[in-house]
């Protein structure tokens, strides 16, 4: 008779603060300022927004 594992399925939540990942510096930070602040965007919130029909 086979002998299966238990599995944990009570999910784990973790609070993360992406903003305290990002080192100053790094490229990643780099990426996430120049989308944030220099780059217009507002053409892709008009493609992609969902707000009547959900995600």
């Amino acid at each position: 008779m086979a002998r299966y594992k238990a599995i944990d399925t009570s999910p784990r939540f973790l609070a993360v603060d992406l903003e305290k990942l990002l080192l100053p510096g790094s490229f990643e930070h780099a990426v996430h300022h120049l989308l944030e602040h220099e780059f217009d965007l507002s053409l892709v919130d008009i493609r992609y927004r969902n707000d009547q029909s959900g995600a």
